[in-house]
């Protein structure tokens, strides 16, 4: 048996230090494991950045030619083209579809990073959720614009909202709690389903509020 074979067990040889173990890795004991949230951030960032993409390329032509027809807009109320000219959607002064692109870069490359079974420190954890937490703030004030003030709903739009919110929520997931924790309360236990479940919520909410445009 060699000593590293040794350390793994939790005995040492007499003179020797045993390794402490780490506390700064990201995800650790996660109540989801380190391939699933993974798969999620990089698919969840992958849909993300390419709708954000689109958007902005819809944008550019939509810029360059006032007459252009974006290719989301299907009717009066499944349409792009109020929103992309509506001031909700430049807040910061350039076109929000800017910060999903580098932001959703970010998360897509975070999922890779934990598939190759890399670790990023526990600070990086916590800036996603803290990022993530800021998007989906962010979200819920533009599905309220949507609704209430522009009254036109954008798909593209639509697939953001969504991979910002299942990025918060497997980030969050990764940075609390243990295993253990998944006898504690239903969402732990069946994460997926829970989030499916949210979506499933705000996509029948925006559907009967778009009914009545």
């Amino acid at each position: 048996m060699t000593h590293e074979d040794l350390l793994d067990r939790g005995e040492r040889r007499p003179g020797t230090v045993a390794a402490e173990p780490t506390t700064s890795d990201w995800p650790g004991t996660a109540i989801v494991r380190p391939p699933l949230v993974g798969w999620v951030l990089l698919l969840a960032g992958l849909a993300g950045f390419t709708a954000s993409f689109i958007l902005a390329v819809e944008k550019y032509w939509l810029l360059t030619n006032p007459f252009y027809q974006p290719s989301c807009s299907v009717n009066e109320t499944i349409s792009c083209g109020p929103i992309m000219t509506s001031d909700q959607a430049a807040v910061l002064g350039f076109p929000n579809p800017y910060l999903g692109i580098a932001g959703f870069a970010i998360v897509a490359a975070t999922g890779a990073m934990l598939l190759a079974r890399a670790r990023p420190a526990r600070w990086y954890g916590v800036g996603l959720v803290i990022g993530s937490s800021l998007g989906a703030l962010f979200v819920f004030w533009l599905i309220g614009q949507s609704l209430f003030v522009i009254k036109a709903l954008c798909p593209y739009c639509m697939v953001v909202w969504a991979a910002t919110l299942t990025t918060l929520w497997y980030s969050t997931l990764a940075m609390a709690g243990t295993p253990s924790s998944r006898s504690r309360w239903w969402p732990l236990r069946h994460p997926g389903t829970a989030l499916a479940g949210l979506l499933t919520a705000i996509g029948i909410l925006v559907a009967c509020v778009a009914s009545t445009f």
